[in-house]
């Protein structure tokens, strides 16, 4: 039994398969982790969902910031991008079981010193309390009122953890550290305009796995999301986003020994729009 740890998809479905055929995936015996964005820019978010689905226990994916845009236009509560590639899953006959299963999956998954989440941890949240954070939010997302939730959810502020937030800027806080964070404070204040490369983070700014005296940093978080940081690979953090919708290659590693596993973007990468 293995647990391979992948990237960011985003509708890469072509090199998401040849990922899965490199490491001889079992999903009798293996678990995949994924670090969330499964759909969106690519030419087959539809096949991976249905792929990844099709796992059941055997893959645990964590919720990305594409992957609640998806649920926010299913839902009627947020507009189509121009870049969106969506259509497929909106329009298919298994729309809805395949956006129920999405909408019950997890913001964090936390096991055996591990973290899995998209984006990142706020300096200041342990381990146990980024679960039960995490947990907040899945309820509301999971609820009978998830739509309300979806609608509230977007919006740069508050920018900062305060744990006498409440109600929806509350769980706005949250959902953003783990599925849009890239850089912030010392004291926790996040910045969400930036998303190029570690040199040209703003004054005052560090890249959130950076920050002095981190509380999460007792464990080894595996994240994507920040396709300009790339490959990263350090004792206490894995970042798998190595931008293969960008033309970069889809990467996976496998937990217990860190070995390293990529396939080349096969087709002509998008055109950034930042």
């Amino acid at each position: 039994m293995a647990t391979y740890a992948v990237g960011d998809i985003q509708g890469c479905g072509t090199e998401f398969r040849q990922l899965l055929e490199q490491i001889q995936f079992d999903s009798g015996k293996d678990k995949l982790w994924l670090v969330g964005d499964l759909v969106n820019r690519g030419p087959d978010s539809l096949g991976v969902l249905r792929l990844v689905k099709s796992f059941g226990e055997a893959a645990i994916t964590v919720l990305g910031n594409h992957d609640l845009h998806l649920l926010a236009v299913a839902a009627g509560v947020a507009g189509m991008h121009r870049s969106d590639t969506l259509n497929d899953i909106l329009q298919a006959p298994d729309r809805d079981e395949l956006l129920d299963w999405l909408r019950a999956q997890r913001l964090l998954h936390a096991e055996g010193g591990w973290v899995l989440v998209h984006a990142g941890l706020l300096p200041q949240w342990d381990v146990a309390q980024a679960q039960e954070l995490a947990h907040e939010v899945e309820a509301a997302l999971h609820g009978k009122h998830y739509h309300e939730f979806l609608t509230r959810m977007y919006g740069n502020q508050p920018d900062h953890w305060d744990d006498d937030l409440t109600g929806y800027k509350r769980l706005r806080v949250i959902t953003n550290a783990f599925t849009r964070m890239r850089t912030c404070t010392v004291q926790g204040e996040m910045e969400f305009k930036f998303k190029g490369e570690v040199p040209d983070i703003p004054p005052g700014y560090f890249p959130w796995f950076e920050v002095p005296g981190r509380a999460s940093a007792v464990a080894t978080v595996v994240c994507g999301h920040w396709s300009a940081l790339g490959l990263k690979l350090t004792p206490n953090v894995i970042a798998l986003d190595t931008g293969c919708l960008w033309g970069g290659p889809l990467s996976a590693i496998r937990l217990e020994d860190r070995k390293l596993f990529q396939v080349p973007c096969s087709a002509a990468p998008v055109v950034r729009d930042w």
